[in-house]
């Protein structure tokens, strides 16, 4: 009877050995939106630093992705979310989707990119839509690139911009909502009605407006156009013969540009928040950050990165971009955009 005791006892522990032995390494799933790029190389670092394998889902544009994961609030379809920015953010968090985690790389990121105080959503990247401009038309005509959105109310300046929709384009919407911060919601439409008036052009998205219509990058007329002030040094990185200078340059004046802000967070009931808490850290870290610019052309949060040499050399970062409380964002998005739409384009 002791022997029949002794073997079910030794079967147990195995049995319980057994359960509390991991099967393998914790694979941790990434939901991001389809812009989201990095290299395989860091992705392979944080493995190889944590032994955590990182599956990337990727789950549509960002306002997309943001309402998958609070329909899958119960159920989530990932460990951790990248990619919600600042337009969407307060919709985010107010479904709760995410656990808050008050990560130590935090301390290396400027305050005024922090924008949840209970650090659910954590800043990743921030890219600033600004309006861009062709330098050689300038150089060639006889007149002054606009320094302000001002300018382009300004009948010298009639017929030269291209915007586009923002009920269809993500810097089309940032931009938009440049105005209302620059303008205020009492100012932003008639400032829109001096645009229209002054010949104003309207695409539908951010490639049929620059690779269409901007005298910079194509055979268009229109030297102004609305971008992001990282597309100067992408010129100079993807010029077909090398260049010293980009042939455009962006308009980073107070309040004409949008920063967009994007954020990480660990979602609800995530099985692995200690994994995820790694993979957020390493986000935020050097490796993960320094990778960022030539990826997804966005600066990195981090201010311990070091920027690539194009990124230096060739773009300015406004220093008082216009702002948009998120919440407001939320609350009013779709009015602006349908009396941006009633104005613009009725």
């Amino acid at each position: 009877m002791r022997k029949i005791y002794s073997i079910l006892a030794v079967s147990l522990l195995l049995l319980l050995t057994a359960a509390c032995t991991p099967s393998g390494p914790v694979t941790l799933t990434l939901m991001t939106h389809d812009s989201f790029e990095i290299s395989e190389e860091t992705i392979a670092a944080f493995t190889e630093e944590t032994g955590i394998i990182v599956e990337i889902l990727k789950s549509g544009d960002g306002g997309e992705m943001v309402n998958k994961a609070i329909l899958a609030k119960d159920d989530p379809l990932a460990d951790v979310l990248f990619g919600v920015d600042n337009t969407f953010l307060s919709r985010a968090l107010d479904n709760d989707i995410f656990v808050a985690y008050d990560s130590p790389a935090l301390a290396n990121i400027d305050a005024s990119l922090q924008l949840d105080s209970q650090n659910r959503a954590l800043p990743v990247d921030y890219g600033d839509v600004c309006l861009n401009y062709d330098k050689a038309w300038f150089a060639d005509s006889d007149l002054e690139p606009p320094t302000g959105l001002e300018d382009l109310a300004d009948p010298a300046y009639s017929g030269l911009t291209v915007v586009q929709n923002p009920a269809t384009s993500t810097p089309g919407l940032a931009f938009l909502l440049a105005t209302v911060g620059h303008f205020g919601e009492d100012g932003y439409i008639a400032y829109w009605e001096s645009l229209v008036a002054n010949d104003l052009l309207v695409t539908n998205g951010w490639e049929d407006a620059y690779w269409g219509e901007f005298s910079g990058a194509s055979d268009g007329t229109r030297p102004i156009v609305v971008s992001y002030a990282s597309s100067p040094p992408a010129e100079v990185l993807f010029a077909a013969e090398p260049i010293d200078e980009a042939p455009t340059a962006a308009v980073v004046g107070d309040g004409s540009c949008f920063r967009q802000i994007e954020f990480v967070g660990i979602l609800q009931g995530t099985e692995h928040q200690e994994e995820a808490q790694q993979l957020v850290d390493f986000m935020l870290g050097a490796t993960f950050q320094e990778d960022i610019p030539l990826n997804m052309f966005v600066y990195p949060t981090n201010s311990n990165a070091t920027l690539p040499d194009v990124f230096a050399e060739h773009s300015l970062i406004p220093a008082n971009p216009a702002t948009v409380d998120p919440s407001a964002i939320t609350a009013n998005r779709e009015a602006w955009i349908d009396a941006w739409t009633t104005t613009v384009l009725r």
